[in-house]
């Protein structure tokens, strides 16, 4: 699935970025996710008077040693204020008590990030997300920027504004794929798309009434492809699944269930997933004038689940979803062969009757079969009818066999 543009934003990042509307209204479409368009503020032509190329010898050589110094030191202010996160560093000692190791120097701009992921977590959201607001414009091009937009983010979403706070995390996450929160911020996003799933709606004018289920599906489908193989797409993808179950999308939710199983066979999740994918099977089945797909491949998932859990087979009424599943099967033969006697073809009416008897002699659908293949029969040529069964012996057999089956089918 092609990545969606990313969240506008400019070369400042002190300026809140703002999506950008199509026909009034932000959204996500099914193949990719619409947080705006990119906006990127052109270069600034460097003046001639400030090229070093016109600058004398000794001014080229001062002007490259100012730019060095300032990137060190830079370097050495972010070396001295802690860690690149902005967070306090703290140690499991062997007493298994956790040591304060390292803290952001008072005053740097890491601290004052440190100080905000506090009131954060204290539960003031609202004068986190103040603090980080006025840290970006006073840092716009701080090496801290990936840490100040999922603080901002997660003030966002303290606040209630979790749909504005994943242009925060989509930034982030396109723009600093290398970053050590990047995960985090995908973290979040799975957060939202779980509640999204569930049910809650996006705000709009203030009110969450606009149904947030694509936002949803299409977060879930990119957190397994920015992280494959890890615990977080192995939620993404059962939650994906779970999502389609419950809006009865069957077909999809059997083909999500069996990826999911073939990515994580060794999940805790497998057995649950696999019974799902066997209910979602047993849905797609429409009635007998549609496809049987969806059934067949339930029977085989049932009768593999037979041989390997038998005790989680029967536990499920394994059997009984198989005899049900060849009901709906001998039903679905009756029913073609009817259709090929209407279109006036006999004989592929008496050879998938001839079928139905030899794989399902007990089930109901054979019986309604033996007692209509009369008008069938009147019309066969004389080679094949010689070739075909004794039906009416067929119909005494099973009438003796299974009298109180015979009386009760229609």
């Amino acid at each position: 699935m092609s990545e969606a543009s990313l969240p506008p934003c400019s070369t400042d990042l002190s300026k809140r970025h703002q999506p950008e509307r199509r026909h009034g209204v932000i959204g996500f479409s099914r193949q990719k996710l619409r947080f705006g368009e990119t906006t990127v503020a052109p270069p600034q032509r460097r003046r001639k008077s400030q090229s070093p190329d016109r600058m004398s010898t000794m001014t080229r050589s001062n002007w490259f040693l100012g730019r060095f110094l300032a990137a060190g030191a830079a370097f050495l202010a972010l070396l001295g204020s802690g860690e690149a996160l902005g967070q306090d560093v703290y140690r499991l000692g062997d007493d298994d008590e956790w040591t304060l190791e390292a803290a952001p120097a008072p005053g740097t701009p890491a601290a004052q990030l440190a100080r905000a992921r506090t009131l954060l977590a204290e539960g003031r959201s609202d004068r986190a997300l103040n603090m980080v607001n006025r840290w970006m414009q006073r840092h716009p091009h701080s090496p801290l920027a990936p840490e100040a937009y999922l603080i901002r983010g997660e003030s966002l979403v303290g606040v209630g504004d979790e749909y504005e706070a994943l242009y925060d995390f989509e930034f982030l996450v396109r723009k600093y794929p290398d970053s050590e929160v990047f995960s985090l911020a995908l973290e979040q996003e799975f957060r939202i798309a779980v509640k999204y799933a569930e049910g809650m709606r996006r705000k709009m004018f203030g009110l969450r009434i606009i149904d947030a289920t694509d936002e949803a599906e299409e977060l879930l489908i990119r957190i397994q492809e920015r992280l494959p193989g890890s615990g977080l797409a192995e939620q993404a993808g059962l939650q994906l699944a779970a999502l389609y179950f419950r809006d009865r999308r069957m077909g999809l939710a059997a083909d999500a269930y069996a990826i999911f199983i073939d990515r994580y066979p060794r999940s805790t999740e497998v057995p649950f997933a696999r019974r799902r994918l066997i209910y979602s099977n047993i849905a797609t089945f429409k009635g007998p004038q549609f496809d049987i797909v969806g059934l067949l491949e339930a029977k085989a998932e049932l009768e593999q689940l037979a041989l390997r859990r038998p005790a989680e087979a029967e536990r499920i009424g394994g059997g009984a979803l198989i005899q049900r599943i060849e009901e709906s099967e001998s039903v679905k033969m009756l029913t073609t062969a009817k259709w090929y006697f209407n279109e006036g073809d006999p004989i592929a009416a008496e050879y998938t009757i001839r079928k139905l008897v030899q794989r399902f002699p007990q089930s109901a659908a054979c019986i309604r079969a033996l007692r209509e293949i009369g008008p069938i029969l009147q019309q066969l040529p004389e080679a094949t009818l010689a070739s075909a069964p004794d039906y009416a012996m067929l119909r005494s057999t099973l009438a003796e066999s299974s009298p109180a089956t015979m009386e009760s089918t229609p």
